[in-house]
């Protein structure tokens, strides 16, 4: 007989709280801190303009593939789910290790960094502000989530419905009073960090990333077989086309050097030009807003993952991370893990190298969940699929080989780094055979 007093995760959440999730997890630091990064890196406005477009067509592919996957495995848990279920539990634990240990930490305390800067000129305090800033804010969403999840998704919602407002002033005087040619423009100098156009596109994938953690909430989506492709897919388009007029904005407000001079100042400077010094002020406030969107997103998803992998007893504290609050149901040990893990991030790393280097890890199981669609496919050919990906298997194919495009990159950019994450995603092997040795004795 089912044990209906056991605490379990509230299917409360629609439509509107799934797709403002993905976009508020979507829109926050990247497309506001990476136009000098993939400026420089791209070479000309132009190629920077289409490592934007490019980026955003891997991961609109990479959506379609999962949602698939997404609609016949409504769980919780998400990634860490749909590669346990099709290749098993060794590589499903690593998938989960990846994003709870290495993944979720990481973005969370990358786009905490990049918030902090805006928040340090925004007070007019020194550059010494910058980690307390962030870890304070993050506790102060952590908080948040601690309460029931539709006050989560509400905040998401919230937040996404506020970020419009500096986006759309953005869009519409960069395109409507710029003086300079989006198109065309070629870099007269380019310094060492000149990677070309795969780490162009790199940089702009951390601006599309996220747009799988709604998958984390299958358990608590109302209709998750409809709603999860919708949100998925849907999101991934709207934001494609906010971040390419955006980037045409800030081109055609300011040339290509002084973008790439001004390097994760240049939307600030533009709200600060277009303006004057109230109304940047008010502008960075949005944008501020739009950020701690970001990380809210990115707070109720990846304890869920924790959450998931605790009540298999694949972690150490198992019974601990599956504590949901009495009212709530919030797992709120799992969400004080990773903010802890988030703030120790902080202190270790440079933000614009965690950013990177978080993308590159993920991916490496994303292009596990785009080959389990063809698995899937053959292991059940007769299964009813609420969604499935259009124009199979092209679509696949293509999110596969951008995929692959994406870690080639970044190896070449940065192997110590890629070392780095890579062994702590291994090392999870060792922890999960003690944990299990631990389980079965008890």
């Amino acid at each position: 007989m089912k044990n209906t007093d056991t605490p379990h995760l509230q299917r409360s959440l629609g439509f509107t709280s799934a797709i403002s999730i993905v976009i508020g997890t979507l829109i926050g630091s990247g497309i506001f801190f990476k136009q000098g990064s993939v400026l420089e890196n791209a070479g000309s406005s132009s190629m920077a303009i289409f490592a934007w477009i490019f980026g955003g067509l891997i991961t609109l592919t990479g959506g379609l593939t999962v949602a698939e996957i997404g609609a016949q495995m409504p769980e919780t848990g998400g990634l860490y789910a749909y590669i346990e279920n099709i290749y098993g539990r060794l590589l499903g634990f690593l998938s989960g290790w990846m994003q709870i240990i290495v993944y979720g930490p990481a973005i969370i305390a990358s786009v905490a960094g990049f918030m902090s800067i805006l928040m340090v000129n925004f007070f007019g305090l020194g550059p010494e502000w910058k980690i307390p800033l962030a870890v304070i804010t993050v506790i102060g969403i952590g908080a948040l989530n601690l309460l029931e999840n539709r006050v989560g998704a509400a905040f998401s919602v919230i937040t996404t419905i506020g970020k419009m407002i500096p986006i759309i002033a953005i869009i519409v005087f960069g395109i409507g009073w710029g003086h300079y040619d989006a198109l065309g423009q070629t870099m007269t100098t380019l310094t060492h960090n000149h990677g070309g156009f795969g780490v162009a596109v790199l940089a702009t994938l951390f601006g599309y990333d996220g747009w799988i953690l709604i998958a984390s909430l299958g358990g608590e989506l109302k209709n998750p077989q409809k709603l999860l492709p919708q949100a998925i897919v849907g999101g991934i388009l709207i934001v494609i086309a906010i971040y390419t007029l955006i980037t045409i904005a800030v081109l055609k407000f300011m040339p290509a050097n002084q973008i790439t001079a001004l390097g994760d100042q240049a939307v600030a400077h533009l709200a600060t030009s277009a303006f004057g010094p109230l109304g940047g002020k008010l502008l960075s406030a949005g944008i501020i807003i739009s950020m701690m969107g970001t990380i809210n997103g990115k707070i109720i998803t990846f304890p869920r993952v924790v959450y998931a992998m605790a009540k298999r007893q694949d972690i150490p504290f198992a019974k601990t991370l599956t504590y949901l609050t009495p009212k709530g149901k919030s797992p709120v040990l799992a969400t004080g893990f990773i903010i802890l893990l988030a703030t120790i991030m902080m202190f270790l790393f440079d933000t614009d190298r965690l950013s990177d280097l978080c993308v590159f890890t993920v991916y490496i199981f994303y292009l596990l969940a785009f080959f389990g669609v063809f698995i899937l496919r053959k292991r059940n050919p007769n299964q009813a699929r609420p969604f499935s990906t259009p124009l199979y298997p092209w679509v696949p194919i293509i999110s596969i080989l951008g995929g692959i495009f994406v870690i080639i990159s970044e190896i070449q950019n940065d192997p110590a780094g890629v070392l780095l994450f890579v062994g702590t995603v291994v090392v999870g092997l060792p922890i999960l055979y003690l944990v299990k040795r631990y389980y079965q004795g008890k």
